[in-house]
C-alpha cells in the first residue's frame, strides 16, 4: 500500500488545519479558499485526499511529491521543512494579517467580547477558529433596527446577548456538528433590534439570550 492510501487521524487533520491557518496569515490563501480547503481536510479519509489541500503551498514537501516552487510572496516563510505534512514541530503561528474593518470579527484561539456602547453596523461578520465570541447588544449604539450577522465559525462558541424586546432569527444557519440555542423571540421585529444570523457553524455553538438581569426581573414580576 502506498503512502497516499494510508488512513489519516484527527490529529493529522488538525495539523493540516494549522498549516492552512498560517497560510492565511501569510497572505497565501484567502478566507474563502481557507474555508474550502478546511472542509476538504475535515472530510479526508486518506493521506492522498489530505495532501490535496497543501500541495500548492510553498515550503511544504509531501511524501511522494517534489517540493513546491518557491513562493512569490515577499513575506512568505516556509510552512514546514519536514518531508511529511504530519510531522509536528510545534503549533503553527499565524503571521501578521491586514487590519480589518470594525464590522468584521476575526479571531484564532482567542476570546472576543463586545459590550457597552459599541457601534453596531447594519452588517456584521465573524470568522473564528477555536474561539469564544460574546456580542452584547444591550447597551450598543444601533444604526438600523435590522442587523445581519454573517458567521463562518469553526470549533467556536458565539453568544448573543440582546435587550428584552429584541428578536433573533437563527433559522438560516447551516450547521455541521453544531448546536443552536435560541432563548429569545424569533420575530417579527417589533423592538429596537432584530438580529438575523446567517452562514455556517462547524463543530461549534450559537446561543441567543437576554441578559441575566432581565431573567431575574421576570421572576420578580411573577
Amino acid at each position: 500500500m502506498g503512502n497516499r492510501e494510508l488512513r489519516v487521524s484527527d490529529a493529522e487533520r488538525e495539523h493540516v488545519g494549522q498549516l492552512l491557518q498560517r497560510a492565511v496569515g501569510l497572505g497565501m490563501l484567502s478566507l474563502g479558499e481557507f474555508t474550502e480547503r478546511m472542509d476538504t481536510a475535515l472530510a479526508a479519509k486518506t493521506r492522498g485526499e489530505l495532501n490535496v489541500v497543501l500541495i500548492d503551498l510553498p515550503g511544504v514537501r509531501l511524501v511522494g511529491h517534489p517540493a513546491a516552487a518557491p513562493s512569490t510572496f515577499g513575506n512568505a516563510a516556509p510552512l514546514m521543512n519536514s518531508a511529511s505534512p504530519f510531522t509536528k514541530r510545534g503549533p503553527a503561528v499565524p503571521g501578521p494579517s491586514p487590519a480589518t474593518p470594525g464590522h468584521v470579527i476575526r479571531s484564532r484561539l482567542s476570546g472576543v467580547h463586545r459590550r457597552g456602547p459599541w457601534h453596531v453596523a447594519p452588517s456584521l461578520q465573524t470568522n473564528t477558529w477555536l474561539s469564544g465570541v460574546t456580542l452584547d447588544f444591550t447597551e450598543a449604539i444601533m444604526s438600523t433596527q435590522v442587523v445581519e450577522l454573517h458567521v463562518d465559525d469553526y470549533c467556536s462558541s458565539l453568544t448573543l446577548i440582546v435587550p428584552a424586546e429584541a428578536t433573533v432569527d437563527l433559522n438560516a444557519l447551516d450547521l455541521i456538528g453544531s448546536s443552536v440555542n435560541n432563548k429569545v423571540r424569533t420575530g417579527p421585529p417589533f423592538g429596537p433590534l432584530h438580529l438575523v444570523v446567517l452562514g455556517r457553524v462547524r463543530f461549534g455553538s450559537v446561543t441567543a439570550k437576554h441578559p441575566l438581569s432581565a431573567h431575574w426581573r421576570k421572576l420578580m414580576e411573577r
